[in-house]
């Protein structure tokens, strides 16, 4: 009769009468390559698909690659994605090592050999070594039950019952600690103060957290002082700060000196001539202020009608005493005024006058005809000055 397989481990059971003088070796083979890899067995499995069934044959084998899922221990590796892993659909107890770098979900699948989940699995995270067993339908994880006492950091764990005394057990020594953060050095982790200069704080702190939301300090000035116009100053009612002009009459107190551009003054008498005063404050000029200011000369010519043009002056002929094109000045203390007349000799010629260095124009002069005249006022202490390409034959001056 032909060989068997149990239905759990699939051992060859050999028929009656089979295998005459080589039953020894199939037996030596089910213990090597099933009941032995099944008890104490490891084996490495390499995730290549994210549902994937563990290998089977019926018997032992010697190739461990094909019967993945009569192994004891199974490390799980180079997964690309979460991916779900499928024993055969019958009793049995594995410990797995999830090494594949994504959670990987164990299940009994509908029929051996296949991806279709039979019943729940149990989701085993990335690095966890755990235990689980199968019914044949669903698999469950081994949890340990009836524990009592707490666990020493020796053994994994804190050696406390409550969170916050689990933390300070496993936590650095606090002493002297207040103010200070836990703070890693990319190997442990000691208390510490942090330190925005060397990278401990990142980002910007924003505006609705006491910071300014920005990484600049005009930037940081922008946001805090609101929506801008420009020719405005920040200026505070008591309780906020806005952007506006500056009042003078509110806004400002004190009096400006006039080593500032003011008058180092408030208040003025009405109708004064104002006199500045060095770096003191201005103020209204006295008569004898005016007087050293302007000359007592210059005060008489202003004020006396004697000095006006016409006043004790007379017409006088200089013509014997004034040339053509030569400059004069008006020295008589008074205004006078000047009358000149030239002849021409040929056409295209003229006469014309200069008071002070300005212009006063030219008259042209055409042969045949009666003479050209100028008559100009000369103020006091400026010069004058006649120039004709004709002939001169009058010049009067009233002084």
């Amino acid at each position: 009769m032909s060989s068997t397989y149990s239905s759990s481990l699939r051992i060859e059971l050999i028929g009656s009468g089979d295998q005459a003088g080589a039953w020894g070796a199939t037996t030596d083979s089910n213990l090597a390559y099933v009941l032995d890899t099944a008890i104490a067995g490891y084996q490495a499995v390499t995730v290549s698909s994210t549902a994937q069934a563990l290998t089977y044959v019926n018997g032992p084998s010697s190739t461990a690659n094909l019967n993945q899922a009569v192994y004891a221990m199974l490390k799980f590796n180079t997964a690309g994605a979460a991916s779900a892993i499928y024993a055969p659909p019958v009793s049995k107890q594995y410990i797995i090592w999830n090494n594949s770098g994504y959670t990987i979900t164990i299940y009994n699948s509908t029929v051996i050999g296949n991806t279709t989940a039979a019943g729940t699995g149990v989701a085993i995270a990335n690095g966890d070594k755990v235990l689980v067993w199968s019914d044949a339908t669903n698999f469950y994880e081994v949890q340990a039950a009836n524990l009592t006492g707490t666990l020493a950091i020796a053994k994994g764990g804190t050696g406390q019952t409550t969170a916050n005394a689990a933390f300070n057990a496993l936590a650095p020594s606090q002493t002297s600690a207040s103010g200070k953060y836990l703070k890693s050095d990319g190997t442990n982790t000691a208390w510490d103060a942090l330190d925005i200069s060397t990278g401990d704080i990142t980002g910007t702190l924003p505006i609705a957290n006491g910071g300014t939301g920005q990484t600049t300090q005009q930037a940081a000035l922008n946001a805090l002082a609101g929506t801008q116009t420009a020719n405005r100053v920040l200026r505070s009612d008591g309780t906020n700060t806005t952007l506006s002009q500056v009042a003078l009459t509110t806004d400002v107190t004190g009096t400006l000196p006039v080593a500032n551009g003011g008058t180092g003054a408030v208040t003025f008498t009405s109708g004064a001539i104002l006199k500045g005063n060095g770096t003191s404050a201005v103020s209204a000029a006295s008569a004898s202020d005016i007087v050293a200011a302007i000359s007592t000369t210059a005060v008489a010519l202003s004020t006396n009608s004697t000095n006006a043009i016409g006043y004790n002056q007379t017409w006088q002929n200089v013509l014997g005493s004034r040339g053509n094109g030569t400059t004069y000045t008006n020295s008589t203390g008074k205004p006078i005024m000047v009358a000149v007349a030239a002849t021409p000799t040929s056409n295209n010629q003229y006469i014309s006058a200069t008071v002070g260095g300005v212009s006063l124009g030219a008259i042209t002069l055409t042969a045949g005809y009666s003479s050209g005249a100028f008559q100009f006022i000369v103020p006091t202490g400026t010069t004058y000055v006649v120039s004709t390409n004709g002939s001169l034959n009058t010049w009067a001056e009233l002084r």
